[in-house]
């Protein structure tokens, strides 16, 4: 999606949503880019630790679906 000259504040909200959608898929492409900072690093280490020892806690997309369309 190309904004041109658009301001972000003149668009509308599903342009707005398109941009930010492109900008991420832009950010997503190189993942290696992206900085992490050493907190980050080590609590993604903590929780695939805890994954790899069976102790996170996982759930099944349709309960979580389910669940969130109760509320």
């Amino acid at each position: 999606m190309s904004t041109g000259t658009t301001d972000f504040a003149d668009m509308s909200p599903a342009e707005r949503i398109l941009y930010v959608q492109d900008l991420w898929d832009r950010i997503a492409a190189e993942p290696g880019d992206v900085p992490v900072s050493d907190a980050q690093r080590d609590e993604l280490d903590r929780r695939l630790a805890r994954h790899a020892a069976g102790e996170g806690r996982t759930a099944d997309w349709a309960d979580v679906r389910d669940r969130l369309t109760r509320r």
